[in-house]
């Protein structure tokens, strides 16, 4: 029963399919936004389907410009990622898929600037404890420890070959 208020699910795919043609979004924001609408599940799911169909919406093709953009923009490590594609109801082979094609190389081209950034405002008595701020940083913005330990290691180099 609409009560004047709810939308309609014509007028609900028109809205989407032109905010989805500005940006990617996934399924479940789709399907948020029509249950702030008020729309019955069967509507929702009628919606849902022509704006996958008519591919508006494409979980992977999201998944993959979430990752680029998180990676490359802010900076977060894979399982920050992760943790936001699963809040986000993303497919789990969807998300280890697009996580795998990206190189660790990437990553660490990410979080060594990143790390001697960090290090310049570190304050720490000895040089472990200031490696252990580090990697407590990097875990936190969601690096794995093997590639913490990779950037770790090259920085220590560079620092033996200045």
């Amino acid at each position: 029963m609409q009560t004047g208020k709810e939308m309609t699910g014509k007028q609900a795919f028109a809205k989407l399919a032109v905010l989805c043609a500005k940006g990617e979004h996934c399924q479940h924001e789709m399907a948020e936004k029509m249950t702030r609408w008020g729309m019955d599940e069967h509507e929702q799911a009628e919606v849902m389907e022509r704006l996958v169909a008519e591919r508006y919406v494409d979980d992977e093709r999201f998944a993959r410009a979430f990752v680029n953009d998180k990676i490359r923009y802010d900076k977060w490590g894979r399982r920050k990622v992760e943790q936001a594609l699963r809040l986000k109801h993303i497919d789990s082979s969807i998300i280890g898929r697009v996580l795998d094609e990206v190189d660790d190389s990437e990553y660490l081209q990410t979080l060594a600037p990143l790390l001697r950034q960090k290090r310049k405002t570190i304050k720490a008595r000895s040089e472990y404890e200031a490696t252990m701020k580090l990697v407590k940083y990097a875990l936190g913005r969601g690096f794995t420890i093997d590639i913490i330990r990779q950037c770790i290691a090259v920085d220590n180099e560079d620092e033996f070959l200045d």
